[in-house]
């Protein structure tokens, strides 16, 4: 099988490091170009990492993104130009920001998604049906952990598993978000969804959902160990986009959920 052509956005960050990690493992792709906000001296795997410039992505299947939003449109704004796929891992984007992603989908494959873990994705699932089993008698609520150098509150996934209720209750997100709390040891249910994020330390991801009836609690988790599981999942995602016409997908038409 002849390999993907691969670029990564944000080099030097977390994910970028750890996307280099798991490419340079993996069989299927070919790293053809780094990229960073600032020029960057040294090589890594052997590339001098570049600007996100189209001479940067002009040999290139498909890009992973892992960086801000700023960086991301930045990165669209070329990819749409040269007809490039893209996999965003990036979150904490606006309404507004959204809406330029989901024009550019008319142009090129995106597949965009805030967690790229398969536990998570099912756990999004797992998500849904319970809120559209357990109903309106019950209020949700979601916690999530990250490390201390995590900025964007509450986490792109702990709005993924958010959107899962929504869905099961057939309403928007946006109308279901209550109070979003930073560092709190406890915080209450309401009849919208409160957030709770905390970060400290170096913890990968924890994230939780709870139904309470006031009677009862139905508790629905996922506890991440290692950082490879996003390097991986966003590998299995420009695998899987490689063939795709123009639009937006997410884990969910990867996974093939109903």
């Amino acid at each position: 099988m002849k390999k993907i052509n691969l670029s990564i956005t944000g080099c030097m960050g977390r994910m970028g490091q750890q996307l280099i990690k798991s490419a340079k493992n993996n069989r299927n792709f070919k790293v053809v170009s780094l990229t960073e906000d600032k020029r960057i001296n040294k090589k890594l795997i052997g590339i001098k990492p570049e600007l996100n410039t189209s001479d940067a992505f002009k040999k290139t299947n498909v890009i992973i993104d892992f960086t801000i939003p700023k960086c991301t449109l930045e990165v669209l704004k070329i990819a749409s130009r040269l007809k490039k796929r893209v996999v965003i891992g990036t979150t904490g984007f606006t309404k507004r920001q959204e809406k330029i992603i989901k024009n550019y989908s008319r142009k090129i494959p995106i597949l965009k998604a805030g967690n790229m873990s398969l536990g998570v994705n099912l756990l999004m699932y797992l998500t849904e049906i319970a809120s559209k089993t357990l109903g309106n008698s019950f209020l949700s609520k979601i916690y999530e952990v990250h490390h201390k150098h995590k900025i964007d509150y509450p986490s792109g996934t702990a709005l993924m598993l958010g959107k899962g209720i929504a869905d099961g209750k057939h309403k928007k997100l946006q109308s279901l978000i209550g109070k979003k709390y930073l560092n709190k040891k406890s915080f209450p249910y309401s009849k919208k969804i409160n957030f709770n994020s905390m970060r400290k330390g170096e913890v990968i991801g924890e994230h939780e959902v709870r139904f309470s009836s006031g009677k009862e609690i139905v508790t629905l988790n996922h506890e991440s160990f290692d950082r490879a599981l996003y390097s991986e999942g966003a590998l299995t995602a420009a695998k899987w986009l490689k063939n795709k016409k123009p639009g937006l997908y997410s884990m969910r038409d990867l996974l093939d959920f109903k």
